[in-house]
């Protein structure tokens, strides 16, 4: 009995340090979006939420300015980390009924001056 214990609690700690370890990036980021604006990312928000980082790092390495050197060495098309991972992502919460971040440009997008 007492072995069952110990052992769930080793798991219990196992999964909250794998939790833990997995919120290394920056909790907020401006990413470039170009013509239109710089791009606040929530970035640990969207940690917390999708639990799994390669869901969008799978398109891309977790590396400052790694999105721009893709586009930069044609690796990425211009709106594709947009049109692929966040909008079909944001739409498909949405229509579970499940809180959703924006779906349209003007949302995200944030112009200086």
């Amino acid at each position: 009995m007492k072995l069952k214990i110990v052992i769930m609690t080793l798991g219990i700690l196992l999964m909250g340090a794998l939790t833990i370890a997995q919120q290394t990036g920056s909790e907020k980021m401006d990413l470039d979006g170009g013509g239109r604006g710089k791009v606040p990312f929530p970035h640990r928000s969207h940690q917390d939420v999708l639990g799994d980082c390669t869901l969008c790092h799978s398109m891309f390495e977790k590396q400052p300015g790694i999105i721009n050197k893709m586009k930069s060495d044609g690796e990425l098309k211009k709106k594709q980390i947009m049109n692929v991972l966040c909008i079909k992502c944001h739409k498909a919460e949405k229509e579970k009924g499940n809180p959703a971040g924006p779906t349209t440009c003007s949302k995200c997008h944030v112009r200086e001056g």
